[in-house]
């Protein structure tokens, strides 16, 4: 059984472009500066046995980018932060994002 929620990045009004604490901070300043619309956010999970697992995917410019990785479900924020990061790369143009800064809470081996 999948659940899923969506959500749409909030501007953070602080006129930081580059050095925002936050992937989903940078992502949305990058497409304030591009006037492109605000990121959507679309988490969801998986049911796996006895746990669940969280990822998300972000549609910005009309691409949608997935996480790449599946999170425990106090690590729902991560998944966004890996999506934010991953389609950050995309948009600036630097591969799949394969930066591997995003790591904490991954679920590895469901």
């Amino acid at each position: 059984m999948m659940s899923t929620a969506s959500s749409s990045a909030g501007s953070t009004g602080s006129g930081v472009a580059q050095r925002s604490s936050t992937w989903q901070d940078r992502l949305q300043a990058h497409c304030s500066q591009r006037h492109l619309s605000s990121p959507e956010y679309k988490v969801f999970s998986d049911r796996r046995g006895k746990r669940t697992a969280w990822s998300c995917h972000i549609t910005v410019s009309g691409l949608t980018i997935p996480a790449r990785y599946w999170y425990d479900g106090q690590y729902v924020n991560t998944a966004k932060e890996d999506a934010a990061e991953a389609a950050l790369q995309k948009l600036l143009g630097r591969g799949n994002g394969a930066m591997g800064s995003v790591g904490q809470g991954r679920v590895v081996g469901w």
